[in-house]
């Protein structure tokens, strides 16, 4: 069942074409990852998705609704947004960024939630003490308590794994892939292709603001389409762990 929908999107910001007639489903149960060179759209289009950026033309749906017709309300109840950068200087402890999420959640919900990005110790910690990676995970388990109080809501995340190291990567993406476990449509933008190989069901490959490929990452990941795309070469090994893409 398709969860959320982009159709003929388009984003321009004044002569600039940002997204070009892209046209994409995601589905209940499914993690894809949006991957392609700086400046190719992702983060655009992730806030398109989101509804945190108005498309030009075309429509971006949700749960069959046109996003443009959902009330705040709505929308924070049909889907959950890590944004690239949070702006948080006042002084919250790390639960009580968690419970920001909402007024339902509260402190055992929100302690569950920091445990599972690894951070239950860290929970009377002042937010702007924490390293750059700890306030990414705080984060995190911030909008996964919102989506532990909306059970239909899409999980979209922007680079969510850029600050961090390789076991709390694994952490992360895990917990995306749980939450595509438990029927959430899941949509990560992600830099590196290797994790996007081992953890997403699809991989959607933008280059210019255009949607270049979009399926299995055996099929999307290939030599000449990641050449044509980031306009370098590309090796890929397989091995035990799966598929690695080397640049």
């Amino acid at each position: 069942m398709t969860v959320l929908a982009a159709r003929g999107l388009s984003v321009h910001a004044g002569r600039a074409v940002l997204l070009d007639e892209v046209d994409l489903a995601i589905a209940a149960g499914e993690l894809v990852s949006i991957v392609g060179p700086n400046g190719a759209g992702k983060s655009t289009l992730l806030g398109a998705l989101a509804g945190d950026r108005r498309p030009t033309r075309g429509a971006v749906v949700l749960h069959g609704r046109d996003l443009t017709t959902l009330s705040v309300a709505e929308l924070a109840r049909s889907r959950a947004v890590l944004p690239q950068r949070s702006q948080l200087a006042l002084a919250f402890t790390a639960i009580e960024v968690v419970q920001l999420a909402g007024p339902t959640i509260d402190r055992a919900l929100a302690r569950r939630c920091l445990a599972d990005v690894a951070l239950e110790p860290f929970a009377d910690r002042v937010y702007p003490s924490l390293s750059g990676g700890e306030q990414q995970r705080v984060q995190l388990a911030r909008v996964l308590a919102q989506l532990a109080a909306s059970p239909r809501a899409a999980l979209l995340l922007d680079e969510p794994t850029s600050a961090l190291d390789p076991r709390h990567q694994r952490i992360v993406l895990g917990l995306a892939r749980r939450a595509a476990a438990a029927g959430h449509a899941v949509v990560v933008v992600v830099h590196d292709l290797t994790l996007a190989a081992r953890w997403c069901d699809r991989v959607v490959l933008l280059a210019g603001g255009r949607l270049v490929a979009d399926g299995p990452p055996g099929a999307v990941f290939t030599a000449p389409a990641l050449a044509a795309a980031y306009e370098t070469p590309f090796e890929l090994l397989t091995g035990e762990a799966g598929l690695v893409v080397v640049s």
